[in-house]
């Protein structure tokens, strides 16, 4: 019955495939011109670079601030690109020569943006170069060029339950407060949960805003998690870590809900274990892909001997560079630090944009950043932003936009 059933399929697919090349020999061969609304839409939807500059910067703790982005219309953005609730913007940046990119979760509205305005907010990594560059480069005035928002983290109504468990750690809230406000101004329906870890009390960013937000919003609900601060009697807190016990107390009673997660990879690597034991359907965890990864050492699958040093032959649009350097640097980590441009969006394996052809030698990519689909092993393609060599390596990489 089985290979009867196969068979059939397998009929029905070599008679549409028929029928197709049919309609293909039949058509016009001349494609019709696209509308000239339709391509602007295009545009202002997608634009490959958006130039703003800083209208204002507010400090929201000792180490995060928020940065309000404005068109510059003298540089050629006279609008900002809109977006769903939970995209990022992908931050150009050149550091003593280098280019970089970081991308960086816009935590205003959608709303927000057809009045002219996103804001990017930020937290000060020990460390980071790009953050570190930001701090202390950012003032009002300051031009900046950025991506069109990007990402997979949003709402989907087809895909998602009606109910969302949103688990957010230190920064990770950015996006969670877009969606919020998205909520509240009636551009986003679903019921939002919002568990948010923080060391203490005084130090939750977006505290009061999300307070006020919750409380003109009876779709939104907002639980502070503390893990510090054992003396707090504020009510609507929880001390301790975002558990599974915690998940399913908030969680609505026999109704599907979806679990959206964002914050450091310590948290992802707890809150996933504790996921497991309520055995949702996979498509209802949701992760933000937070960030670059730093030190694949510290990983229990990295290999043992690996040199200090490496070597990459790279090709970049017909021109050949040799360039060296740390083996506990991602490839594109490498690829800055010589000066060469390449392109980069999410910087967590997600997006595919930096999408390259490895010609010979091995990397490493840790399990959590592997995102590349059966196609790419087959034909040895890597993502450098998450990929670590093992050897000297020979990789071909498309030109950066």
């Amino acid at each position: 019955m089985a290979s009867k059933i196969k068979a059939m399929k397998a009929t029905k697919f070599v008679s549409l495939m028929l029928d197709r090349q049919k309609r293909f020999k039949a058509a016009d061969a001349q494609l019709p011109e696209m509308p000239d609304n339709a391509m602007a839409l295009a545009r202002a939807l997608h634009p490959k670079r958006q130039y703003l500059k800083v209208a204002a910067v507010t400090d929201m703790a000792a180490d995060t601030k928020s940065f309000t982005l404005v068109p510059d219309p003298e540089r050629g953005t006279k609008e900002l690109a809109y977006f769903g609730a939970g995209k990022y913007l992908t931050v150009f940046e050149t550091i003593e020569g280098m280019p970089v990119t970081r991308a960086y979760s816009i935590s205003s509205s959608p709303k927000e943006s057809l009045e002219g305005k996103y804001v990017l907010t930020i937290k000060l990594v020990e460390g980071g170069l790009v953050s570190r560059y930001i701090f202390d480069n950012w003032t009002e005035g300051t031009a900046v060029e950025v991506s069109a928002p990007a990402g997979n983290f949003e709402y989907q109504p087809l895909r998602d339950a009606k109910n969302v468990i949103c688990i957010a750690g230190g920064s990770g809230i950015t996006p969670f407060v877009s969606m919020a406000k998205a909520i509240a101004d009636g551009d986003e329906d679903f019921e939002m949960i919002l568990l948010y870890g923080s060391r203490n009390y005084d130090n939750i960013v977006f505290r009061d805003e999300l307070e006020e937000i919750a409380a003109s919003c009876d779709k939104i609900k907002v639980v502070h998690v503390l893990s510090d601060d054992k003396k707090c009697r504020r009510k609507g807190i929880e001390k301790g870590f975002i558990t599974a016990e915690l998940i399913k107390k908030y969680a609505p009673e026999n109704e599907k809900y979806s679990v959206f997660i964002c914050g450091p990879q310590q948290m992802y690597d707890f809150v996933d274990k504790e996921l497991e034991t309520l055995n949702l359907e996979k498509k209802y965890i949701r992760h933000e892909m937070f960030g670059e990864f730093h030190n694949p050492q510290t990983q229990e699958d990295y290999p043992a001997g690996i040199p200090e040093t490496v070597r990459i032959t790279v090709t970049i649009q017909d021109k050949t560079y040799i360039i060296k350097g740390s083996s506990s640097d991602s490839v594109m980590q490498i690829l800055e630090k010589n000066g060469l441009s390449a392109p980069a969006r999410c910087r967590s394996g997600e997006c595919g944009f930096c999408h390259s052809h490895l010609i010979s030698g091995k990397v490493y990519v840790p399990k959590h950043l592997e995102k590349r689909r059966l196609a790419d092993f087959e034909f040895n393609c890597i993502h450098p932003c998450c990929s670590f060599p093992l050897t000297d390596l020979e990789i071909n990489v498309p030109v950066a936009k």
